[in-house]
């Protein structure tokens, strides 16, 4: 038996050798890579010795050590001609909030700013927790929507690839806040999975696809609405405890006193609920005062878009933009921060990003000399192929003018932490800014007439699946 298995196993191994042998090259459907396309390819890569050298180099070390320009390293420029108060910076640790510490950051400072002396800073572990229930009453209220449509439906397939996230927007922030209040980081502090967000998500989504096929089976088979609706509370049931344990309890209500920037209280503590608390801070609804302005180069300008199931509550709103050129972009942006006004806004930050300096310009790294080539496409191009897009919020806080008016030079409060960048802010050049930055939020007093008109035309939807409409993270 021994011999017989020996003998099986080299006849195994000659015809395993053979078939690699045969096939190797043995394609013969057009679009694969010949034998002879193969030696073309190999024939390109005579290196010389300054090539082997850099191949070398590359091999032992980072990219960007290697690409980092000598010319562009000096002292940074920091002085700003037009900059908002400054407040302390905060930290997202291991999430996905960045919109939500951008938010809320804008929101600080209007506070700042009403007051003149009074600081404040919200709890996102707060926000977190009533965002991720309503995300998980989103995605299980699409199914049940979408709960006759075969499986392998694009819509269907959305839900269950994205049952939840960390990830969102400034609109998240307007329709969580004025349906649940805020209440100060002290009253609810994070939690090891609110920094963390990562092994929570994970667990939620998996209970939340579990019970995305369960609702399904009972729309299939005709079950009554209420009964559906029914399953659906016990589901949210569950999902609360999950959050409970893992976010921590909401307050009901909760005693504060307001301090001044030097961390001394005013006055006497109060009792608040969350939207008691909202209404003092923030003065009014955020819904209604501003508009989402992007530049997408693909698209016409002046023009509305409605992005679909993008939104943060099932009841509230989806993401609505006016696409606009760069140059009414900026003005909208100086006009705010002239006015001591911070602003949500959004980027591709980790294009020519030198984290070391928290400086972005499109001349830090010179990728295409150390490989003999160039990164030729446009913005238009880089969203369109998924090479850029909308990734990272930040709180844009202060801009440098030259005399003419126009921008050099621009900065954002970070959510990074303090050791971070600029003491906790990134400065990014203009002509950087023009390629990386999409997103911005314009409260409606800096909106030109022509542009407020063009945001409430009836918008053009477009599916959460293009690439631009990503959340940010």
């Amino acid at each position: 038996m021994i011999l017989n298995l020996s003998i099986m196993n080299r006849k195994t191994f000659i015809c395993l050798t053979l078939l690699v042998t045969v096939s190797a090259f043995g394609q013969t459907k057009n679009g694969g890579i010949s034998e002879s396309m193969l030696r073309d390819i190999q024939k390109e890569q005579q290196l010389n010795g300054t090539e082997r050298a850099l191949m070398n180099a590359i091999a032992g070390n980072s990219i960007d050590d290697l690409t980092r320009s000598h010319a562009n390293a000096g002292a940074l420029d920091t002085y700003f001609s037009v900059e908002t108060k400054k407040q302390s910076i905060t930290d997202q640790q291991q999430s996905g909030r960045c919109w939500m510490f951008s938010g809320m950051n804008v929101l600080r400072g209007d506070f700042q700013k009403r007051t003149d002396s009074l600081t404040v800073s919200f709890s996102q572990a707060y926000l977190f927790f009533w965002d991720q229930l309503e995300k998980a009453n989103l995605m299980l209220q699409g199914i049940i929507d979408t709960g006759k449509k075969p499986i392998d439906d694009q819509r269907v397939q959305f839900f269950f690839h994205h049952p939840i996230n960390d990830g969102g927007t400034f609109c998240g922030v307007a329709d969580l806040a004025d349906k649940y209040g805020l209440v100060p980081s002290e009253v609810m502090p994070e939690t090891y999975s609110s920094d963390n967000t990562n092994r929570a998500r994970q667990l939620i989504s998996s209970k939340l696809r579990e019970y995305g096929l369960q609702l399904r089976d009972m729309v299939q088979k005709d079950k009554k609405p209420a009964a559906i609706e029914k399953a659906k509370t016990l589901m949210l049931s569950q999902i609360y405890h999950l959050l409970l344990f893992t976010i921590g309890e909401p307050p009901a209500k909760f005693t504060y006193a307001f301090k001044n920037e030097k961390g001394k209280s005013i006055g006497e503590a109060k009792e608040y609920t969350p939207l008691t608390f909202y209404k003092e801070v923030v003065g009014k609804p955020l819904n209604g005062t501003f508009i989402m302005v992007m530049n997408d180069p693909r698209h016409e300008y002046y023009k509305t878009f409605e992005v679909e199931y993008d939104r943060h509550t099932y009841d509230g709103h989806n993401w609505k933009y006016v696409n606009l050129p760069m140059d009414d972009i900026e003005q909208m942006a100086i006009a705010a921060l002239k006015d001591g006004r911070k602003l949500y806004s959004s980027y591709d930050v980790a294009k020519f990003l030198d984290r070391k300096r928290g400086y972005a310009d499109l001349e830090n790294f010179d990728y295409g000399s150390l490989f003999g080539t160039t990164f030729g496409m446009s913005k238009a191009d880089r969203i369109a192929t998924f090479d850029s897009g909308s990734t990272h919020a930040m709180t844009l806080s202060a801009v440098d003018l030259d005399a003419e008016g126009n921008a050099k030079k621009w900065k954002v409060e970070n959510s990074w932490g303090a050791s971070w960048g600029q003491q906790g802010c990134m400065i990014m050049t203009d002509r950087w800014f023009r390629e990386f930055m999409f997103r911005l939020v314009v409260p409606n007093e800096y909106v030109p007439e022509k542009i407020m008109q063009a945001f409430n035309t009836q918008p053009i939807m477009v599916m959460p699946e293009d690439p631009l409409f990503l959340p940010d993270e």
